[in-house]
């Protein structure tokens, strides 16, 4: 099974669920979905993914200041995120009990 298409499915929730925890920055939520086990997630897609999420009202973003180097554009849950994260979570649920009744079979059941 290729796993690049499984994260294709869920990186909106995956992305939700990290920025819950902590407000990030583009990096910073590439490192938090591979250190989570997203070992293949694509930096490109992560950031498009906030960008995605930004335009659709899911996320606020703010700047921060870097002495270090360029500035940092933060992004926050807000209330719609949180609505979406919880909507999809259910959904969520309910397809991975789809799947594994289906894989492991009336037995399990």
């Amino acid at each position: 099974m290729d796993a690049s298409q499984l994260i294709k499915g869920v990186l909106d929730v995956a992305v939700l669920a990290v920025v819950r925890g902590a407000d990030g920055y583009g990096y910073d939520v590439v490192r938090r979905l591979r250190t989570a086990g997203f070992d293949e997630v694509g930096d490109a897609s992560v950031y498009g993914t906030l960008r995605r999420l930004h335009q659709a009202g899911a996320l606020t973003s703010y700047v921060v200041p870097s002495d270090e180097g360029p500035h940092r554009k933060y992004y926050a849950i807000n209330d719609r995120g949180r609505s979406v994260l919880e909507d999809s979570t259910k959904t969520w649920r309910t397809f991975v009990d789809t799947v594994d009744g289906v894989l492991l079979g009336p037995a399990a059941a």
